[in-house]
């Protein structure tokens, strides 16, 4: 899967890719742009597609099993999609918050001072779905 983690004004997150048990790119930019919105999301690529799209007012048919954050305006959301309907969750830019596979791990390594960075650190340590090249992405809070 993959860990995204956001602190001060920082997302940090991996570059790993698995299919299954088995790890297929350690360098892979997760960002993904659409419309001037930015995406990080956690799951199958084909349903973080999926959910991008939901996002746009795109149909889908099925379940999509994925979460992201959107960054929009300087704003952060936590998107998914649930009982057949996607959820936006507005997030507050003063609180550490993760996503993904490795996410106790990130929340466990803030609650001990970590930057977002070091969260994506930590969570390498213990959980096998992240891992690889970390990146940043600063997020702009618009006045």
């Amino acid at each position: 899967m993959t860990t995204i983690a956001y602190k001060d004004g920082i997302i940090a997150y991996d570059g790993r890719v698995t299919a299954g048990r088995t790890i297929v790119y350690d360098d892979f930019d997760k960002l993904r742009e659409r419309e001037g919105v930015f995406f990080l999301g956690t799951g199958a690529t084909s349903e973080i597609n999926e959910l991008i799209g939901l996002f746009f007012g795109e149909e889908i048919l099925g379940e999509c099993g994925a979460e992201a954050i959107a960054v929009q305006d300087g704003a952060l959301t936590l998107i998914g999609y649930y009982d057949g309907k996607l959820a936006k969750t507005p997030m507050l830019m003063d609180s550490p918050y993760a996503i993904g596979s490795g996410m106790d791990h990130a929340l466990t390594a803030f609650d001990m001072g970590a930057t977002a960075y070091q969260a994506i650190e930590m969570a390498m340590k213990r959980d096998c779905g992240t891992g690889g090249k970390i990146r940043t992405l600063t997020v702009k809070v618009e006045s």
